[in-house]
This record gives C-alpha cells, structure tokens and sequence, in this order.
C-alpha cells in the first residue's frame, strides 16, 4: 500500500469515525480539518524524507563517475610509465565505479519519478484540504439554518392556534366588560353626587358665554360698517351686508344673553 493510499484510508477512518458519533457539525467539520492538517504534514515529512533520498542516490551516482574518471587518469599515467600492469587494473576498477554509477543512476530515475508522483500528489491533497477550509464556513452556515428553521418548525407545531385565539378573545371580552362597568359607574356616581347638576349649570354657562360672542360679533360688524346703527332685520344680520338693516331686538336678546 503506497503512502498515500494509507493516508486516505487513515484519514476516511477517522471521518467515519467521527460521523457515527453523530457529533456537532461544526465541531466534526473542525475535527475533520485537524485531522486533515495532521496527516498533512505527516505526509509532507514522508515526501521530504522521499525527495532526501532521491538527492542522495544522485549524489552516489556522481561519486561514482567520479572515482571511475580518477581511475582513468590513474590509468593513462600507469601507460605513460610502461605498467601497463597497473594500467589495466586501473581500468578494471575504473569499469567497476562506472558500472556502479550506471545502477545507481537507474535505481535514482525510478526514484526520481515516484517522488514526483508523490510530489503531485501532496499538492492535490493540500489543495483539497484548502477547499475543503473554504466550505467549511458554508457548511456550518447551512446547519445553523436548517437547526433555526427545524427550531422554527418545533415551534409552530407547539403552537395551538385556536387556543391563542381564544385567548384573545377571553381577553378582548374581560377588556369590553371592565369598560362597561367602569362608564356605568361613572353615571351612577354622576346620579348620586349631583355632578349632573353641576354640569347642567356648566352647559347654561356655555350658552351665555355663546351670547356674548354674538354681542362681541354685532359690535364688531356695525365697527367694520357692515351693519347700520339703524334697524337691520334678522336676515341682513346674518348675511352681514351693510346696505340691510339688522333687527335691534336681536342685539338686546344676545344683550340679555350675555347677562
């Protein structure tokens, strides 16, 4: 099973997990992205542990090459003093670091290609767990509201409709019946105490304080000229043009009014 193959199934496992908790959303969802950002970086470090050794199989390839080139200078300068006996075993051991340098540069090709897979790889996984931090938000929002308006459900189906209605009603009566009887006690205190009489006497001193504003009302007009000093009549009066004449026994009946 390779690195990541194990990370998904650790990583599924542990969402299951948590999902046949049946915990809070928002906190699974946060859980989840811990756990997301946990087998990250472990897989981060394996990734990086991958890549040290691909580095390392280059290097001992290069190592090789190089000690296979010493030999061969080693070689060339054995010909150049007549021993051809160290020559050849020059080359000899030239052959065996050359050969060397060859496994090792395939075994690090290989390697080479698989980090790059894993390589790949990592960066798929943080971009999904990015995304993944980018709905959450979303997620959590989408629960709050299905909860308010599972809430909201909970309530109305509580609510007896026809019972807060009733309710209402009762109320509504109690308030009509209490205004009743408080203007049925108010006819009988007014009955009993003599506050009729008295607002009798106030309605007789309305209407002479009525008569006098019609007194104030002819002394004006004839001011203005609009009635004449002479004997106006009724109708002249009321229209209030100076060219009728007004009844002077108006004047004396709004006088007494007054009085």
């Amino acid at each position: 099973m390779g690195l990541f193959d194990r990370f998904s199934t650790l990583l599924r496992s542990n969402i299951n997990d948590l999902i046949s908790r049946a915990e809070d959303p928002e906190k699974m969802l946060t859980q989840i992205l811990v756990d997301m950002r946990s087998q990250l970086a472990k897989a981060k470090q394996q990734v990086a542990t991958a890549i040290a050794d691909e580095k390392r199989l280059r290097d001992q390839a290069d190592a090789e090459y190089r000690q296979g080139h010493d030999w061969e200078q080693k070689a060339m300068l054995a010909i150049k003093e007549g021993r051809d006996d160290l020559a050849k075993q020059a080359l000899m051991r030239q052959g065996e670091h050359m050969s060397a340098g060859q496994q090792l540069e395939q075994t690090w090709e290989q390697h080479r290609a698989e980090t790059e897979k894993l390589k790949n790889s990592l960066r798929d996984l943080n971009d999904k767990i990015e995304e993944a931090k980018r709905k959450k938000n979303l997620l959590v929002a989408r629960q709050r509201r299905a909860q308010a308006q599972q809430r909201i459900a909970e309530t109305m189906s509580s609510l007896n409709e026809k019972s807060a209605f009733e309710a209402f009603a009762r109320m509504e009566e109690r308030i009509e019946t209490n205004e009743r009887q408080l203007k049925a006690s108010i006819e009988i205190e007014e009955e009993f105490t003599g506050d009729r009489l008295a607002q009798d006497f106030k309605a007789l001193e309305k209407g002479a304080v009525a008569g006098s504003v019609d007194v104030q009302l002819l002394a004006l007009k004839q001011k203005m000229g609009m009635i004449s000093a002479g004997s106006p009549d009724k109708k002249a009066l009321g229209a209030g043009r100076p060219d009728e004449e007004t009844v002077p026994a108006e004047i004396e009946d709004a006088e007494k009014k007054s009085h």
